[in-house]
């Protein structure tokens, strides 16, 4: 019923959001009357931000149609659709030139295949992300669907077939010439995904990069942990779990709304976001036009949000937040058990941010003791000072401080398999003997 009424809210609130839009412009617009008015500039603000509070936000665009190379030589940039299943599409950021030099160095460079988390935001989080490792990098990712979008007839979508999507798409990318990068909640799959591979002997991938993600949640827990952990699964299952309404092509399917889930978001730090429309309400009465564009293009993502498959979100609350059945070697996927152990020849980067409220300190570097295969010296770990958790892959921090860091740490291992190379500007791990 909850969803119901939400559906309902929405399309009531539509003509408001429309008329409100259509009010901020006609007190702004320079060839209308009432934009001379006296407060006209409040006004128009005014309206502009109600609108903003009241309108459908839709999946946004990576709007990524070109980026620099070499010795910044411009190419086109296409996205295309490399494979396509029902819970997920497997983008890829194809790079165009007709200059000779630049395509010579595209064709050497390594290939990433970036998995995005499927955990209420839509892949276009991570367009940042994107567009960095594509100054240097062949990129694919994960581009999750919405599961209200995916008809009942395709079946339901548990965290047993996220890791197996993971290990298609890695096979399709190119396993032993690939370079992993998982950020947040896919660290898990993802891990379990080339552990799986390495223990059927499958190649496995040169370097796995993973970053702020809860390999062991029971390290400085935080909010969204202490949340997953305190309550019943039957409690998740009987509060947040609803069907979705009958004017959608996933009629009936059982999901965790996207809502739902930005309300939870929002909860974490009321304070910020009301400062932040206030501050935006603020930026268009004084003609600040970047810092009103910033405002938008930044809300235009966060509240974008997609529903997740009941049985996925069910799954990983308890095999990841619960049973903690990663880290105490429990886990089975498809009756075959998850063994980090069993990862000989693919590296390993884990990194975190200092002030990340989401994945809490030593969450992700947990990830180093239970791959005891990996040799020592192929281990890293980098902390980003200052950056919270979308600061360690989005914004000047991931730009400045991380990417530095990846960048470097891919191309040692795209040099040589691993056994050679050095890996500056990173802390190699040091476990006991």
């Amino acid at each position: 019923m909850l969803y119901q009424l939400y559906e309902t809210q929405r399309a009531m609130m539509a003509p408001f959001a429309e008329f409100a839009s259509a009010a901020a412009k006609l007190y702004d617009h320079p060839l209308s009357p009432f934009a001379h008015s006296p407060m006209a500039q409040r006004i128009s603000a005014g309206f502009d931000l109600l609108h903003r509070l009241a309108k459908e936000y839709e999946k946004p665009e990576f709007g990524i149609t070109t980026v620099t190379v070499g010795d910044g030589i411009e190419v086109a940039v296409q996205e295309q659709v490399a494979l396509r299943k029902p819970f997920c599409r497997l983008l890829r950021f194809k790079r165009f030139t007709d200059n000779p030099r630049a395509l010579e160095l595209m064709k050497s460079q390594p290939t990433v295949l970036v998995v995005a988390p499927l955990s209420g935001h839509h892949s276009t989080l991570l367009r940042d992300t994107v567009r960095s490792l594509l100054h240097d990098h062949k990129v694919f990712i994960t581009d999750w669907t919405d599961a209200r979008m995916v008809p009942v007839e395709e079946g339901p979508f548990h965290l047993d077939d996220y890791v197996s999507y993971v290990q298609e798409f890695i096979r399709h990318a190119g396993s032993e010439a690939l370079h992993v990068m998982s950020v947040c909640q896919p660290t898990v799959p993802t891990l379990a995904a080339v552990s799986l591979m390495a223990s059927a002997g499958e190649p496995t991938p040169r370097s796995m990069i993973m970053m702020g993600g809860p390999i062991d949640a029971r390290r400085s827990p935080t909010a969204v942990n202490n949340l997953a952990m305190n309550k019943s699964h039957a409690w998740f299952e009987a509060n947040v779990i609803y069907r979705v309404p009958p004017n959608l092509p996933g009629s009936g399917r059982r999901v965790y709304p996207g809502f739902l889930q930005h309300t939870g978001f929002v909860a974490m730090n009321p304070d910020r976001h009301l400062s932040s429309h206030y501050d935006y309400f603020l930026d268009l009465i004084r003609g600040d036009d970047d810092s009103a564009e910033a405002h938008r293009q930044f809300y235009d993502e966060y509240n974008a949000v997609l529903d997740m498959p009941a049985e996925y979100y069910l799954d990983t609350i308890k095999t990841v937040f619960q049973d903690f059945a990663l880290v105490n070697g429990t886990w089975e996927v498809h009756g075959r058990p998850v063994r980090p152990q069993d990862i000989e020849r693919t590296a390993l980067l884990t990194v975190e941010g200092e002030l990340d409220d989401i994945s809490g300190a030593g969450q992700t570097r947990a990830a180093h003791e239970l791959c005891t295969g990996i040799p020592r010296e192929h281990q890293f770990h980098y902390d980003a000072v200052g950056a919270g958790h979308y600061g360690i892959f989005s914004g000047r921090r991931w730009r400045e401080m991380v990417y530095p860091r990846v960048k470097d740490f891919i191309a040692t291992y795209e040099r040589a398999a691993v056994g050679t190379g050095s890996v500056t500007n990173v802390r190699p791990i040091r476990r006991p003997r």
